[in-house]
């Protein structure tokens, strides 16, 4: 790049509120700014005002406003911004049309088919981003080397055999596209299955869609060649929505200069990290254009000032708060969801939490709540005088931390006033005044105090999650501080993580900007690839990562680089055959020797870090190279950081501004008041103290010490905290804590577990719950929150306690899985850990893991059987095992147990020993970690007071349904005069479940009883009483309609009555297995039904097996959810007790003997009425080999219920007139019903056909009155994002 002394450098965030401007000047001086991102009756555009501004007032020369702002002695301009992002949160990008393969028209509609929130009844999920949907008949599939179809020529890509099915007919694309163009659509989105890896038909489309008129024309397979059909479609489609816009503001942007900005190096900062030239700069990559400096900022400037240890970048801004890391090389993920919308790029990994100064402030069912609203710019918070709500802000303003006197006048209906102290205080003494209701008096500033500390630790549980994840410790690591609001907060947050050491950057109040400046060119390349990391490889693998690498230097080259500012990097991304577990490795400090390719020993690198995130390694497994990726950097950054003379000033005493006082943990104490720029270098402070610049407000807690640095940033040295004796008796503030840390350790056995699991489906698909019981078994916190284990674990606990009392010792484990001891289905095994103390008889708490295996025995593969009569087909069976003796683990009875189910006939022992026993010891570790953690949060607090929170921490959950039964009784009491209420329902056998429900509207009190309900069946529907109380839990939560802690509290107010015998209260030796996944969506719909909440969802989980010899695959199908009061089902999605991720179509291509020929809505297929019921889909499997088929599923003879109007009216969707079907298409031309269960031989040819329900309308269909309204939602003004909440959500989709 071309050198750029004597003209002036600008690094430019673009953010939503405030432009931040770093200006590098001719004599080396740094110069910052900081104005708003819009004020048009002053400027059009803010980077363009803030280049002029300093150019005018450092060359004394005047650029008028009004006139193009002359380039000669700009250097180069460097950019970040957030117009991307804006346009996909507000749905303002360009009219765009989607192009994809026949049979996938809803692909991206359905998505994966889970809904994003896991209790919302209204599934309310952004909309696509497309106007309009082309389908075309093309068709590419992947070779395999056992199909026993008729094979067509093979056509070899990146190391794939595909066939060509369907050749592409482009006089009928040119046919659509014509029609398109004409209603006003010119920009196109391509996506065709499998063209990440050969693109061929897409690059004909997209040559067609340019010579045609299209504008913009975006490929999947040059946006991002990456397997997985669903996130590349999401992808591709925010390329095309987004870069217009892009293109359009640049073109706004560049007009404001003479010429164009033509001779000036302008680039564009890019989510991964890497900036761009201008011209590049395109809408998939730039969604965290902003973000990104301000973590290549902290990365630059705290990484080597702290001796290279590892940093957490803590970025608090106003609605939300920024966390990521950074050990020497930047983290990156490659797919992400921002705005609803999952993108398959390159994106540093940076994690949004639902907590920054605008957070809004609660007192909920007895507990402080902090967030996820937001007050927002505007009104703001209540000191902002426009008539807002009290946030985190006021909080901070109300302790004396901010001081109104260093803020502008720019506040109230006139913006001309000053933060009000006063409006800050009513609003508090109002919340006090209603808190001191529930408990013992509170002063204000103690409220005040006590939501800055469940904010602190709300954003702790995130960096605890972050850091944790990967196996590192979070105590070790530096916090890199900026943002407006982050000083306020970053002693106590460093304290509460047992960091010692913060970091402020000077310009941490720009550092966005500022790490534009420093950051680097990046051009990245990446194909895909199909090749095993072994030795016959090599040579193939060391060409294409030649090829790719020269691509990226040629690039940079043609950009302006030297050779010797060129440096690429490789990166692999690698799995073990047979697991989805990818990681994306690079080989630095690995160097390559005779066993390795010529970029690096990839092997050790990988299972050196495959052994550091999840505790060990698979010996003699092949593996696989997925991906090969090439990151090239032109090094462009600046290379020194201008340092203030401060020699002079250093001789002066330190001026203390000013005295106040603020509010801390033994009340108000006198605190100095420091300005910033007045500091020498290596001046100390002791807190407590302020210290203030222009765009930030540093608090130094008491026991903390700041230091100025020698380029003039705050080092904080954080103290530990004086022991603070916390009694029994209930304390709001500690409420919360308590609630966030015993989630925490629930959390933390899960991240644990999942770690050092070896089975796909607990380490990949996270399908287990882990939680924490009180010491008479009662759940005192669950996480995940999979809905049928909720109420579950509960009841297995508390079975092992009454079942082995004083027997059980230190040392001791309990495997157990038997429904009448509170199983859920035999798959899901329950390791159960007692927790003693020194000095106390028996178990003072529990922990506990609950992990769905893949196989444990039975009658079929799976152990899942359609037609199991009795429990022993379906398994090995656990009642009180246990599994660990006084600290051995018992591998020999296990493994006798295991195989015991091949005694009865028919049956096998479990096919996966390996995979069972290695599962098993994961969660005796997980169960370990969660036993540990008990034991140093009762070492800090007392064993009195944990135990007393944790009796306060349920009784919270108790009073929230007690407050949401006495609302629903005093409603209905209005409307019926009556407190009872009753529903019913059936199973496809014409079973019914019945459900009276009885309420106390004095005590917020209620019997749910089920007596009438069908009796036990011979077949597997029969549901465990468990399975009845995690549906009952469910649906509380649902209409309890805000967050609270889920444990057996929910049930306090409710008892619950099953008739033995019943379906839902079998025998002992009962088949269960449909019960877990069918029956248990019934009682959800009757418990609905009786309370009038919504319609009744599809009713059913849709569980598809198939499977041989060698392969085996499970997954469950969505269909319609019910309508509600004010909203229409949506389609295609999974309801209640499931949220099952489906396996993307080019996975299930690629790794099963199986074509997917459809995957699709069906149109008519939901509930009519004022409100409609969503739609079911249509699945169409075509096996290439030889299968095992089994069907488990329900409402195929009963239509889910409509409600508050006439009975279902369904449209038919086929001429038979049957609503919903399992269909089977014989090779031979036979079309066959399968009816609702049953397993059956496939041979190659044969199509397995499925239509699933959809949910209930709810209204009459001719009141019309009124259009659905959109309801408040919890989070509607807040979107988290980064890989924990990616692995939370995750999570919720089992």
């Amino acid at each position: 790049m071309a050198e750029t002394e004597g003209k002036f450098d600008f690094a430019i965030d673009r953010g939503g509120t405030f432009t931040d401007v770093f200006a590098r000047l001719p004599d080396g001086r740094e110069r910052v700014l900081k104005l708003l991102s819009r004020d048009p009756q002053n400027y059009k555009d803010a980077p363009t005002e803030g280049i002029r501004r300093v150019l005018e007032e450092e060359t004394g020369q005047p650029f008028p406003r009004e006139q193009p702002v002359e380039t000669s002695l700009i250097g180069w301009i460097r950019m970040g911004t957030t117009v991307a992002t804006n346009a996909l949160l507000e749905r303002e990008g360009e009219r765009t049309a989607l192009l994809v393969t026949k049979g996938f028209k809803d692909l991206l509609h359905i998505g994966t088919q889970a809904r994003p929130k896991l209790f919302d009844l209204e599934v309310s999920v952004p909309d696509v981003l497309y106007e309009e949907v082309i389908e075309v008949d093309e068709r590419i599939i992947l070779r395999q080397d056992g199909c026993q179809l008729p094979r067509k020529d093979p056509k070899r890509s990146t190391g794939d055999s595909l066939e060509v099915w369907k050749e592409l007919d482009l006089a009928q694309v040119e046919k659509d596209l014509r029609g398109v163009l004409s209603r006003g659509i010119t920009s196109l989105a391509v996506l065709l299955l499998h063209s990440y890896t050969w693109s061929d038909h897409e690059k004909a489309v997209g040559a067609l869609a340019r010579s045609l008129g299209f504008t913009q024309v975006s490929l999947s397979s040059e946006v991002m060649p990456m397997v997985r059909a669903v996130p590349r479609g999401y992808t591709v489609c925010a390329d095309a929505y987004l870069t217009p816009k892009i293109h359009q503001y640049l073109k706004g942007f560049t007009s404001g200069f003479k010429g164009g900005l033509k001779d000036v190096d302008v680039l564009f900062m890019q989510s991964d990290g890497g900036l761009t030239p201008m011209e590049h700069f395109c809408g998939s990559r730039a969604i965290l254009s902003g973000p990104a400096g301000g973590v290549v900022g902290y990365a630059i400037t705290s990484y080597s000032q702290m001796e290279n240890k590892p940093v957490i970048g803590f970025d608090m801004g106003g609605t939300s708060t920024d966390v990521s890391r950074y050990a020497g090389h930047y983290e990156h993920v490659f797919e992400a969801s921002t705005a609803g919308v999952t993108l398959q790029a390159p994106q540093l990994d940076i994690n949004t939490v639902a907590a920054g100064g605008g957070s809004r402030l609660f007192f909920r069912s007895g507990m402080f709540v902090v967030g996820p609203e937001s007050a927002g710019a505007h009104p703001g918070p209540a000191c902002y005088r426009k008539g807002g709500p009290l946030t985190v802000t006021d909080a901070n303003l109300a302790l004396g931390r901010l001081l109104p006197s260093f803020f502008p006048k720019i506040f109230g209906p006139g913006e001309n006033e000053p933060l009000s102290m006063e409006e800050t205080m009513k609003h508090f003494n109002y919340l006090t005044e209603e808190i001191n209701l529930f408990l013992s008096p509170s002063q204000s500033k103690e409220v005040a105090m006590g939501f800055i500390r469940v904010a602190n630790e709300a954003m702790c549980r995130p960096i605890r999650a972050l850091t944790q994840a990967k196996g590192h410790d979070t105590s070790q690591h530096v916090l890199a501080c900026f943002g407006g609001a982050g000083g306020q907060h970053a002693c106590a947050i460093a304290r509460a993580l047992g960091m010692k050491t913060v970091f402020i950057h000077k310009y941490s109040g720009v550092l966005s900007a500022y790490g534009l400046a420093l950051a680097d060119v990046v051009e990245e390349v990446q194909e895909p690839c199909s090749l095993k990391y072994a030795q016959h490889c090599f040579s193939e693998l060391d060409r294409r990562v030649e090829q790719l690498s020269k691509r990226c230097h040629d690039t940079l080259c043609a950009r302006g680089f030297s050779s010797s500012q060129i440096t690429t990097e490789v990166f692999l991304h690698l799995r073990y055959e047979g697991t989805d577990c990818a990681l994306m490795i690079t080989a630095a400090g690995h160097p390559s020797s005779s066993q390795s390719c010529r970029a690096g020993d990839f092997h050790s690198a990988f299972t050196e870090r495959y052994l550091k995130e999840f505790g060990f390694t698979i010996l003699d497994r092949p593996i696989v190279v997925d991906d090969i990726r090439v990151r090239g950097c032109g090094k462009s950054g600046i290379k020194s950081v201008y340092k203030t003379k401060l020699g002079s000033h250093q001789a002066k005493p330190v001026t203390v501004y000013g005295m106040t006082k603020c509010y801390f943990e033994d009340g108000y104490l006198d605190t100095s008041v420091y300005l910033w720029e007045e500091l020498p270098c290596g001046h100390s402070i002791q807190g407590p103290a302020i210290i203030i610049d222009k765009n930030s407000t540093i608090l130094v807690e008491p026991c903390c010490e700041a230091r100025l640095t020698e380029g003039g940033d705050v080092c904080l040295t954080v103290g530990s905290d004086p022991h603070c004796a916390l009694g029994t008796e209930l304390n709001t503030v500690q409420l919360s804590i308590f609630s966030h840390r015993f989630m925490s350790i629930a959390e933390q056995m899960g991240r644990v577990l999942q770690r050092t699991s070896i089975s796909t489906n607990i380490k990949e698909r996270l399908d287990f719950s882990c939680a924490v019981f009180g010491p008479d078994g009662g759940l005192v916190s669950n996480a995940p929150h999979i809905p049928v284990h909720l109420g579950a674990m509960q009841e297995t606990v508390q079975y092992q306690i009454k079942s082995l009392g004083s027997k059980l010792r230190e040392g001791d484990v309990i495997l157990s899985n038997h429904p009448c001891a509170g199983g859920s289905h035999l798959p899901d095994l329950t390791v159960i850990t007692p927790v003693f103390r020194k000095g106390v008889s028996g178990a003072v708490f529990f922990v506990a893991s609950r992990g769905h295996h893949a196989d444990i025995g039975g009658i079929t593969p799976g152990s899942m059987p359609p037609h199991s009569t009795s429990l022993q087909q379906e398994g090995a069976v656990f009642m009180s095992f246990k599994i660990v003796t006084r600290g051995v683990f018992q591998e020999e009875a296990v493994t006798e147990a295991l195989m015991a189910p091949a005694k009865y006939p028919d049956c096998s022992g479990t096919r996966n020993l390996h995979d069972n026993l290695s599962d098993l010891r994961a969660q005796v570790a997980a169960n370990q970690r969660g036993s540990q953690l008990v034991g140093e949060l009762i070492e800090s607090y007392g064993l009195d007071v944990v135990q007393a929170y944790m009796g306060y921490i349920q009784s919270n959950a108790e009073l929230a349904v007690r407050d949401m039964l006495r609302d629903f009784a005093r409603c209905r009491r209005q409307q019926t005069g009556l407190l009872e209420v009753e529903s019913e329902d059936f199973m496809d056998d014409g079973t019914p479940i019945r459900l009276r429900v009885q309420i106390n509207e004095e005590q917020g009190s209620a019997v749910f009883d089920f007596t009438g309900t069908g009796t036990e069946v011979l077949g597997n529907c029969n549901a465990p009483r468990a399975i009845t109380l995690s549906a009952l839990i469910y649906c509380l939560r649902c209409m309890v309609g805000q967050d609270i802690p889920l444990n057996q509290g929910c049930l306090a107010p409710i008892k619950v009555i099953i008739p033995p015998g019943s379906i839902l209260q079998p025998s002992q030796n009962a088949a269960v297995v449909g019960g877990n996944v069918l029956t248990s969506q019934r009682v959800v719909d009757v418990i609905f039904r009786a309370f009038e909440m919504c319609a009744a969802s599809q009713g059913c989980m849709n569980n598809i097996s198939f499977g041989s010899e060698k392969i085996g695959y499970y997954e469950t199908v969505a269909g319609g959810a019910g309508a509600g009061p004010s909203w229409n089902g949506r389609s295609g999605v999974h309801s209640h007790m499931t949220n099952t991720r489906i396996t993307d179509p080019e996975i299930l291509e690629k790794r099963y003997p199986v074509i997917l020929e459809q995957f699709s809505l069906r149109p008519g297929s939901g509930g009519k009425g004022k409100y409609c019921g969503g739609d079911g889909v249509i699945r169409k499997l075509l096996f290439r080999n030889k299968v095992v088929l089994s069907v488990l599923t329900e409402r195929r003879s009963t239509c889910p219920y409509g409600l508050q109007g006439k009975s279902l009216d369904f449209e038919p969707a086929f001429q038979t007139g049957i609503h919903w079907l399992n269909l089977l298409h014989r090779a031979d031309g036979r079309l066959l019903n399968l009816g609702a269960k049953t397993s059956v031989s496939l041979e190659p040819g044969d199509m397995f056909c499925l239509y699933t329900p959809g949910g209930g309308g709810f209204g009459r269909e001719d009141d019309t009155n009124s259009k659905p309204q959109k309801r408040r939602r919890l989070n509607e003004t807040f979107l988290e994002r980064g890989s924990v909440f990616e692995y939370r959500m995750a999570q919720e989709g089992v």
